[in-house]
C-alpha cells in the first residue's frame, strides 16, 4: 500500500492566551509534494528511511499497536519525503501515513481524528491534520481537551501559488524542543481579536472572491500579529536571520510570512509567475550570500492519497507499454 500525503504551510496561530478556552487556533494550507509511503506487512518491523524519519515511524508503529493492537509486523518504505524541522509538517503528514496504512491493512475504519489522537498529533495545531484530511485551506477551532475541531475547509485557487524559500539556516524548533514554548507561550488577547477580526472579515472573504492582492494582505497583517504573540522567542515578528528573505518577498509577492518555527518562508504569487519568480529568488539568495532551496508551492485541495499496491503496479504498465 502506497500513502502520498500533502505538505502543510503553516499560516499562524489565532490565540495562544486560551480566553476563551480554547488555545491557538490554526490556520493552514495544503501544497503538493508531501510525502510518499510504501506500507506491507512483514516479518518484525523493517524500516527504510532517511534520519529522524525512522524515528517517527517506530513511535508511529508502536502508538497504533497500544490503541488498536496493530502488531509490529511491516515493512515501510519512505519513498519521498518532506524535509524536516522547516515548517512544512514533516512529523504529522508522516505519522498520519502511516497510521492510515497500518489502519487500512487491518481493515479498521478508523476517522484521521481518531488516528491523530492515537498518535498524539493535534496538541497545538489542526492544520497538518486536516490538510491530510481534506486538503485546501483550513481553520481549527482550537485546542481544548482533544483534537481541535475543523471550523473552516476551502478549495484554494489553483491559479494561486506560493514561491516558498528555505534557506540553509538553523532548523526550527522540533516537537521536544516546541512543548516548553508552546506550553509557556501567553499570547495577547487584544492581538488575537486583532487576527480573528482580519481572518473572518479579510482574508476569507478575499479567497472566496478569489482577490489575491486582499488574500496576500491580510495573509501578511495576520502573520505579523501572529510574530508579536511569539516575539521573545524568535527575536521578532519574523526570525531575525530570516529578514534579508523577508524583505524580497515583500517587494516581490502579494503577501508573505515564515511557516511555523521556519526556516522556511512563503510569499504569495500567481502561479503564472512561478518560473520567473523562482529564478530571481535564486539570485538574491546568491547575492546576499545564500544559500537554500527555492521552489514553487503549488495548493492541492485533496487529501492523502490511498493507492493500492497492486493498482499502483497496474497503472505503471499501462504507463510504459505500448500502444
Amino acid at each position: 500500500m502506497i500513502i502520498r500525503t500533502p505538505k502543510r504551510l503553516h499560516l499562524g496561530l489565532i490565540d495562544p492566551s486560551g480566553g476563551l478556552g480554547r488555545r491557538f487556533g490554526a490556520i493552514g494550507v495544503a501544497l503538493e509534494g508531501g510525502y510518499e509511503v510504501k506500507v506491507s506487512p512483514g516479518d518484525g518491523l523493517k524500516i527504510n528511511a532517511p534520519g529522524k524519519d525512522e524515528e517517527t515511524i517506530r513511535e508511529a508503529v508502536a502508538r497504533m499497536n497500544h490503541s488498536f493492537g496493530t502488531g509490529t509486523g511491516y515493512s515501510i518504505e519512505v519513498v519521498k519525503a518532506i524535509p524536516r524541522h522547516v515548517g512544512l509538517g514533516s512529523t504529522t503528514q508522516l505519522s498520519l501515513a502511516v497510521g492510515m496504512a497500518i489502519a487500512k491493512l487491518n481493515g479498521l475504519n478508523i476517522s484521521v481524528e481518531e488516528l491523530a489522537r492515537a498518535l498524539g498529533r493535534g496538541k497545538n495545531s489542526g492544520a497538518g491534520i486536516y490538510t491530510f484530511k481534506l486538503g485546501g485551506l483550513v481553520v481549527d477551532g482550537g485546542v481544548k481537551d482533544d483534537v481541535p475541531p475543523l471550523v473552516v475547509r476551502h478549495e484554494f485557487p489553483e491559479s494561486w501559488a506560493f514561491l516558498l524559500i528555505t534557506p540553509d539556516l538553523k532548523p526550527g524548533f522540533d516537537e521536544r524542543e516546541e512543548e516548553p514554548v508552546m506550553k509557556s507561550a501567553q499570547g495577547d488577547p487584544g492581538v488575537a481579536r486583532e487576527i480573528s477580526h482580519i481572518l473572518l472579515l479579510g482574508l476569507l472573504p478575499a479567497l472566496v472572491e478569489r482577490n489575491v492582492k486582499a488574500f496576500g494582505r491580510h495573509l501578511t497583517e495576520i502573520q505579523r500579529l501572529v510574530g508579536r504573540h511569539f516575539g521573545s522567542q524568535q527575536g521578532g515578528e519574523f526570525r531575525e536571520d530570516l529578514k534579508p528573505i523577508i524583505d524580497f518577498l515583500a517587494e516581490k509577492t502579494y503577501g508573505y510570512g515564515q511557516s511555523s518555527w521556519g526556516p522556511t518562508v512563503y510569499g504569495l504569487i500567481l502561479r503564472e509567475e512561478g518560473e520567473r519568480l523562482i529564478g530571481e529568488a535564486k539570485d538574491y539568495l546568491r547575492e546576499h550570500g545564500l544559500r537554500g532551496r527555492v521552489e514553487l508551492g503549488v495548493p492541492r485541495n485533496s487529501g492523502a492519497e490511498v493507492v493500492n499496491q497492486n493498482a499502483f503496479l497496474e497503472r505503471l504498465i499501462k504507463s510504459v507499454s505500448p500502444g
